[in-house]
């Protein structure tokens, strides 16, 4: 598989600079990618905090990550993105806690989940995996602002070229896709993160917002997918799970490059660099055509907002 980062230099773990003090809330890191990118940035001296559904399980990855001492543990919040009002809570929490914040990852979500909405009535994915980020970013990017660097990373998916918004139908009421639902909940991301980026730059904020997707990597996202959840977890399929998924500690890599890369610019959507970007060390993605446009851009949203009732601390751009 042709490696597109092949005599351009491979960017690495290794690459990751210090990040004393520097204060990270990851979503969903009690596992998979989330987890990894916490524990590098804990290990190059971040203060992290897990944003995780099941507090328990967020506990058990904090002392992981302390494990061999050299770090003190991970923070753990209480947030589930499927309940808007437990990201209210969540919000409220990390500000009673917390007078700034320098990077916010969004990284939790969920993949062709069993039939059902999330609290609010949203359909689950769409509203796991774009509108409850979309309402802890705007809650808490007024502490964001004034912080040199500050960075708000969302994890997408290269399914986003599959995806299309049906802003008539944002919740599949017209009947349940999952495949569908999913990939336009990851159109959804890029298109947030491109709309953040150009209301940060109008308003000559120093934070910038930035996207990365990780790939084809073994982590437990796929667990309602029989046939990825026997590849990826299968004897037999051993063989093909080496070619085909990385492990998620290389599938970290591109939010982690997107979260610390001194060189990186706003509004920049990171990948593996192998074939169809599938696995390989990060480099900058493709961004499909209908995440660049601007009118949809735009429209999802002034929709987010509604549905979410969260408005972020940024003026309207002219235009």
């Amino acid at each position: 598989m042709a490696d597109r980062s092949a005599g351009a230099g491979v960017w690495s773990a290794a690459q990751v600079g210090e990040q004393r003090d520097r204060i990270v809330l990851v979503t969903g890191a009690n596992s998979g990618i989330g987890f990894e990118a916490a524990r590098i940035l804990a290990a190059r001296g971040a203060r992290v905090v897990l944003g995780c559904r099941d507090v328990d399980r967020a506990e058990r990855a904090a002392a992981r990550i302390a494990a061999d001492g050299s770090v003190a543990p991970p923070a753990v919040l209480r947030l589930d993105l499927a309940s808007l009002t437990s990201v209210r809570d969540a919000a409220g929490r990390f500000r009673a806690e917390h007078s700034r914040l320098d990077l916010l990852v969004n990284n939790a979500g969920v993949m062709l989940p069993p039939p059902g909405r999330t609290e609010d009535g949203f359909e689950m994915q769409f509203g796991v995996n774009h509108l409850g980020h979309f309402a802890l970013t705007g809650l808490l990017l007024d502490l964001m602002l004034p912080v040199p660097g500050s960075r708000v990373v969302t994890v997408s998916s290269g399914a986003h070229r599959l995806g299309r918004m049906r802003f008539d139908d944002l919740h599949g009421d017209r009947g349940r896709r999952p495949a569908r639902a999913y990939a336009q909940s990851k159109l959804a991301n890029l298109l947030f993160t491109l709309e953040l980026q150009r209301r940060l730059t109008a308003s000559g904020a120093g934070t910038v917002a930035m996207a990365a997707h990780p790939g084809m990597t073994r982590t437990d996202l796929v667990r309602h997918v029989p046939l990825l959840a026997r590849v990826t977890t299968g004897a037999r399929f051993c063989w093909l799970a080496d070619r085909l998924l990385q492990a998620p500690a290389m599938g970290a890599l591109p939010t982690v490059r997107a979260a610390v890369d001194p060189d990186a610019v706003g509004g920049t959507y990171y990948g593996p660099s192998g074939w169809w970007e599938l696995v390989g060390h990060p480099v900058p993605a493709r961004v499909h055509r209908r995440a660049r446009a601007a009118r949809a851009q735009r429209r999802l949203w002034r929709e987010s907002e509604r549905l979410t009732g969260v408005h972020f601390p940024l003026p309207e751009p002219a235009g």
